[in-house]
């Protein structure tokens, strides 16, 4: 019996001692460590803010609008001009139907030899036509609209002044449109072109304004121009 007991326990100190060994005397609990915590992920670099291109306009300047009329020619000076051998439709003159804004719009912004000068002009967000018919004989003006008209013909109540030309003071350029309104940047630089003449935009001073406001407005929209599939003038320079 006492044989049989120093065996059992020399048998169960053997188990012991080997269990010890294989666990490097490390508790069952903690033989198997728990994995490492992940190292937090790095924080993702920070976009860099968008920069704009610098782009080059002098191509948008070059272009020609009209046979022998390019987009400089057509603003410098800043006089509307009428070529009576050519259709009469803006910016060879002025009908009063013509969508004057759009069309100077695709000559300052796109490229002509990819897309023609009403391609803005056909976009669905202009108004389908207006509202009364116009009629054919002068002042060319619809009856004004109310019910009843506050008038009861086109112009049968309205008085045309005749004063001389010397009674009135220009307040604003009536050449190109938006030469003025879209490419002299701030009143004070738009007062100092109203109160010059053509004769001095034929001097060239205006030029380093009209181009650079032309790149700044370029530099905005040329991205936007190609996500919408279209061809800028303008170039990368």
């Amino acid at each position: 019996m006492m044989n049989r007991g120093f065996s059992t326990f020399v048998s169960v100190a053997a188990l012991a001692v080997t269990l010890s060994a294989c666990g490097n005397g490390t508790p069952d609990s903690a033989v198997a460590a728990p994995a490492p915590a992940p190292a937090p992920a790095p924080a993702p670099t920070p976009t860099p803010p968008a920069t704009s291109a610098n782009f080059n306009v002098a191509p948008c300047l070059r272009q020609t609008v009209v046979p022998g009329r390019t987009v400089a020619n057509l603003v410098v000076p800043d006089v509307l001009q009428l070529n009576l051998t050519q259709p009469a439709n803006f910016p060879n003159g002025r009908r009063y139907l013509d969508p004057v804004v759009d069309l100077t719009l695709a000559m300052i912004f796109l490229d002509l030899r990819v897309h023609d000068i009403a391609t803005f002009a056909r976009l669905p967000v202009n108004p389908n036509g207006i509202d009364q018919p116009l009629p054919d004989s002068f002042p060319f003006l619809a009856p004004p609209l109310g019910n009843p008209p506050t008038s009861g013909g086109a112009g049968s109540n309205f008085v045309f002044r005749t004063d001389p030309a010397s009674a009135y003071v220009r307040v604003d350029r009536a050449g190109m449109p938006a030469v003025a309104t879209a490419l002299i940047s701030g009143p004070p630089n738009r007062n100092s072109y109203n109160d010059d003449t053509p004769a001095i935009d034929l001097t060239g001073k205006w030029v380093p304004e009209l181009t650079a406001t032309l790149t700044i407005l370029s530099n905005l929209l040329v991205d936007d121009l190609v996500r919408l599939q279209l061809t800028p003038c303008a170039l990368p320079g």
